[in-house]
Parts: structure tokens; C-alpha cells; sequence
């Protein structure tokens, strides 16, 4: 194995690749990733077997071959480099040579067979294909919903596909986010329903592979117990979660008591303020005085003392003497700060009901929360 290949290049590859390697004391090859030659480009791996990323990087290759290596003694070397060209060439007993102008390093590696298998799709001719940056952002949009433990069906994010519109969406059961993607914003060739779950993991990496080249469009291929997520120079393979989504729908308000239109960058304002009186409880409250001309948002601390922060605002309902919600301040932001628009629809209902958040123009995301129990 011998290659050339320039600093920039390399480091956007293992830019791709860094957060999947692990320590196992189990597996201990599992700290490296794999590097080798690959249809006339040079191609690096890493997987934690639940999930695997691959980069294609542009370089000259002199002779064919493989080694798998430790990614933070590599990766570390590339960064504190200053050649901007580097060679790297496979010496015997397993060991990568570095070499610059200036620079040279030997590096222990292990036998590229050695290293465990990158799953591959065999079904690569159903797919999603949608732009990049809009994924991005519908990604964004459910990513806080997805919870960080507990039931594994809920530690995913729901892709529901159905042939003319494609919804995600994520609970950790105190809050619900849901995106609708309709069939002109994404091109598919799935002629069938299906619905499946992707680990927060997979999400979180191809949100970080997306951030990195927001041009472009995104594959996706599916099959019973995986998917790839496949941009023009990254392939990201993963496990799927096994398990049954909840019905969500029935937890979707069907009236509203008070809707309320706001000023989205005050109501931002007026979170943060009142975030900071708040106690470990997170807690804030909104209230509605009888003349229906703003809400109060407030925080009380008992040894901090308390804010108010009346934001002027367009309220639909009938209200008799005052409404008092609470929310936790966190999950309320998280929220808010998805909207886009000038201006938040936000949805109250009496007796501890959740709430809903969208933007007036945009039916197409919402963000329901439920409230602190008194």
C-alpha cells in the first residue's frame, strides 16, 4: 500500500469518521479504522457495529492495499501537520509510515482483515433522495424530542414513510415534534408504506456529515434491519431499532382553548429571562389576565426571587378570572427556537392538556409539549 494524498482532503475524510470509533476492551480494534484502496480512491471506515461510516477521499494511489490503525494517534499527527502533502506507504510487520518534507512517523497497525466487516445494503435500487440542506433542517426540527434513554423505541427518530408525503418524528414523552416532507421536496421510487426507527446516533452523524457539505442531495436505502445514508463522498450504515413507535395521534391536541399569536424572538427573550430564576425543577409559568392582551411569562426561585415578563400578544378564547400552565423552560426553548417565521402559534388548553407550538406559515412542523403538573 502507498499513497500520496493532500492534508485537506484527509482530514475532511477522517473529519467524517472521528466520533465512530470506540474503546472495547472486548474489541479493542474497534479504536481503529480501516484505510485502503478502493476503486481508484482511497477509502476510510470506522464502526462501533451498531453503526459504520465510510469517506471516499481523492488521492494518488501507487500501490494497492490496506491497514487499519489507531484513529487518535493518526488523526492527531494529520492535524499538527504542515505539509499540505502527505505520504503514507504500508511497511512490513504492520506498520504505516508517514511522511512529509519535513516529517516521519511509524505507526503500529493491524492486518486489514482483522478488522470487522462494514455491512452493505443489497437492496440499492429502492431509495429517497432529498437536498441536503432541507434533510438538514427537517432533522434539526425533531432532533430534541428524541430521548437520550429509556424505552429504545422512543431513543430514535420515526421515518413514516407513505409513497406521497414522508413525516419524522421523535417523543421522549414530554414533548412531540413531527415533520411532513410532501413528495415535491424528496424523489422516491418506494412504491410501498413503511415506517422504521433511526438511533439518535445515525441522526446525530448524518446531521454532522450534512453540516459539513450542505450542497448536494442524500440517499437513502432501507432494508429489514438496516439503512444507508449515502452522500457524493460518505456512506453511513446503520442498525435499526427494533420495536413499534407509539401512536402518537391521539396525543395531538384536537381543540385549542387559547391560540395565541407572538412575537417568536420576544418570546425567546422572555424565556431566557425567566430561565434564570428558575430552580431545578426548570420550571416556568405562563398566565393570562382577563383582558387578553399579552401573556406574562414567570419565574420564581426561592432563593433567587422572581421575574415577569409581559409579551404582547393576539389571543383566541374565552377566559373566565385568570389561566395559570407551567412548562419546563428547557423544553419550551427547544421548541420556540425552531420556528423560523416572524411570529409563533402557541396553542393552550386548560386542565394540565399539552400544548402546541408552529409557525402560523408553516403547517408542515409542530412541537407539542406537556405541561408541569401542579
Amino acid at each position: 500500500m502507498k499513497f500520496i494524498i493532500l492534508k485537506k482532503n484527509l482530514k475532511d475524510g477522517l473529519r467524517s469518521i472521528e466520533k465512530i470509533s470506540v474503546e472495547n476492551s472486548n474489541l479493542p480494534i474497534l479504536k481503529n479504522f480501516l484505510i485502503e484502496s478502493f476503486d481508484n480512491k482511497i477509502k476510510i471506515s470506522a464502526t462501533n457495529l451498531e453503526l459504520a461510516t465510510t469517506a471516499f477521499i481523492a488521492g494518488k494511489i501507487i500501490e494497492e492495499g490496506g491497514i487499519t490503525i489507531p484513529l487518535n494517534i493518526f488523526n492527531s499527527i494529520i492535524n499538527n501537520l504542515s505539509s499540505e502533502r502527505i505520504n503514507l506507504e504500508l511497511l512490513e510487520n504492520n506498520k504505516l509510515l508517514i511522511k512529509t518534507d519535513n516529517y516521519q512517523a511509524e505507526i503500529q497497525g493491524i492486518k486489514k482483515e482483522e478488522f470487522p466487516i462494514i455491512p452493505k445494503i443489497e437492496n440499492i435500487k429502492n431509495y429517497i433522495k432529498i437536498q441536503n440542506l432541507f434533510f438538514l433542517n427537517s432533522l434539526t426540527s425533531i432532533i430534541n424530542s428524541i430521548a437520550l434513554d429509556g424505552r429504545p423505541e422512543l431513543t430514535g427518530a420515526l421515518f413514516d414513510f407513505q409513497t406521497t408525503i414522508f413525516k419524522l418524528a421523535a417523543t421522549d414523552t414530554f414533548r412531540l415534534s413531527e415533520k411532513t416532507i410532501i413528495n415535491t421536496q424528496f424523489e422516491s421510487n418506494i412504491d410501498k408504506n413503511f415506517k422504521t426507527i433511526i438511533p439518535i446516533k445515525t441522526i446525530q452523524e448524518v446531521i454532522k456529515e450534512i453540516q459539513n457539505n450542505e450542497e448536494g442531495k442524500i440517499e437513502i436505502y432501507f432494508d429489514q434491519n438496516q439503512v444507508l445514508f449515502k452522500t457524493e463522498n460518505t456512506e453511513i450504515i446503520s442498525r435499526l431499532i427494533n420495536g413499534e413507535f407509539p401512536d402518537y395521534q391521539q396525543i395531538i391536541p384536537k381543540t385549542i382553548d387559547f391560540e395565541i399569536i407572538i412575537n417568536t424572538e420576544e418570546f425567546i427573550n422572555a424565556i431566557k429571562l425567566s430561565s434564570i430564576f428558575t430552580d431545578r425543577f426548570n420550571e416556568i409559568k405562563i398566565l393570562l389576565k382577563e383582558n387578553l392582551k399579552n401573556i406574562e411569562v414567570f419565574s420564581f426561585g426561592q432563593n433567587i426571587g422572581e421575574n415577569k415578563y409581559l409579551v404582547p400578544a393576539k389571543i383566541k378564547g374565552s377566559l373566565k378570572g385568570d389561566f395559570e400552565t407551567a412548562f419546563n423552560w428547557k423544553f419550551l426553548l427547544d421548541g420556540v427556537k425552531n420556528i423560523k417565521s416572524e411570529n409563533i402559534f402557541l396553542g393552550l388548553n386548560n386542565s394540565n392538556k399539552p400544548a402546541i407550538i408552529k409557525s402560523p406559515e408553516d403547517n408542515s412542523w409542530f412541537y407539542i409539549i406537556m405541561p408541569i403538573k401542579n
